[in-house]
């Protein structure tokens, strides 16, 4: 059996759909690596919303997914821009996300980190984007989980000069009780953080990050790095001082940052992981045996999706995401908070649904073929 797939050009090709999917289950703990995946939020599709409204999220569903990524043996990163923070979940509703998410992980032993930071405001003076921060660092603080502290649209409209980014950081840093994760997102993730650490130099935001860092190596878990460029994430992991990881944020270059080289390896936090939960899971448990050929062959593949996921405009990723997590059965729609369910093209979701399934991720491929099925005869395309 065949289906009846759209091309970029606006025609139909056919597709014959793997019949079984990769035999993937959990394992032990990693030894090698320190692997998250950042995670999504399940909407509630039966909410009477509209896309500016607070987002109606299905909570059962949103934390069933988690105990799915948990079972794997990946840690969750909570409450990033995965989740759509800033792009139809507000802090009220991701303060509510963390909470849950939390008590979550110390019911079933999950490892979880959670997102701080300080979209209750649009815009402010330092001091005001200073207490937005230190208000969510608290919630996460007091859920008891690990906190990244994530780029801050305010912060890089009102700072002035690396200056800036050094003294807000510094003062976070000294007070917070434990080790946490700096988070360098990307403008292609997010335009509003054109200039952060405050320049459009990578080389001179890199110091300034570094500085950050070396200034309060203490505080510091590890860095995550989302900037797509594999050499500079090597180039900064090599400058890191002892003990502080470098959790690779890079979705196009993820699988030779992992692996690493003979002067070190990238950790992971990834939203490319949320999709690919088990079989990166089964990769990492690979390469704790030593077998880096193996955890390449394994993931390898695998890019090709993510970048296909994540091509431009690149911010848009989570729709790609959502998508996939409803075509495997972790939800029973394809609605997005936000609205964002209209975010890629009938051709994107082709490519993507393909992708997916060459790889064997669907754990029910028929049922994965019958929602891209119903999906193609909702836009018109008969099989």
């Amino acid at each position: 059996m065949t289906i009846q797939l759209p091309d970029p050009k606006g025609g139909l090709r056919a597709y014959t759909p793997r019949p079984e999917p990769l035999a993937l289950t959990p394992g032990a703990p990693f030894t090698s690596r320190t692997v998250f995946s950042a995670a999504h939020v399940v909407a509630d599709p039966y909410a009477d919303t509209s896309p500016d409204a607070p987002a109606a999220v299905d909570w059962d569903a949103t934390l069933a997914f988690r105990r799915h990524l948990w079972s794997h043996g990946l840690g969750v990163a909570e409450a990033m821009d995965t989740a759509q923070r800033g792009m139809g979940l507000d802090w009220a509703g991701a303060a509510e996300l963390i909470r849950r998410s939390a008590a979550e992980a110390k019911a079933v032993g999950g490892r979880i980190a959670c997102g701080v930071g300080t979209d209750q405001i649009a815009a402010g003076s330092l001091v005001e984007v200073r207490a937005a921060y230190e208000e969510q660092l608290a919630v996460v603080e007091e859920s008891g989980a690990q906190a990244i502290l994530m780029a801050s649209r305010a912060l890089c409209a009102a700072a002035s000069g690396p200056e800036d980014y050094l003294e807000v950081y510094g003062h976070l840093l000294r007070q917070s009780a434990e080790p946490v994760v700096l988070h360098w997102l990307g403008p292609m993730f997010d335009p509003a953080l054109e200039g952060y650490w405050g320049s459009s130099d990578l080389d001179t935001a890199t110091d300034t990050f570094l500085k950050v860092i070396a200034e309060h190596p203490d505080k510091v878990d590890g860095i995550k790095v989302s900037l797509l460029d594999a050499q500079r994430e090597i180039d900064i992991r090599r400058r890191l001082p002892d003990g502080v990881r470098c959790y690779t944020g890079d979705d196009f270059n993820y699988p030779e940052l992992i692996a690493g080289d003979e002067k070190g390896f990238s950790h992971a936090l990834l939203g490319i992981f949320d999709p690919l939960g088990p079989l990166a899971a089964e990769a990492v448990r690979v390469l704790d045996t030593g077998n880096t050929a193996g955890f390449r062959a394994l993931l390898d593949p695998t890019v090709e999706l993510s970048r296909h996921l994540f091509q431009t405009p690149t911010r848009y990723y989570k729709t790609g995401v959502v998508f996939l997590a409803w075509l495997a059965g972790h939800q029973s729609h394809f609605t997005m908070v936000g609205g964002l369910q209209s975010a890629r093209s009938l051709p994107h979701f082709a490519r993507a649904y393909e992708l997916a399934d060459g790889l064997g991720l669907f754990p029910d491929p028929k049922l994965a073929e019958e929602r891209m099925k119903n999906l193609l005869a909702l836009y018109g395309v008969e099989q």
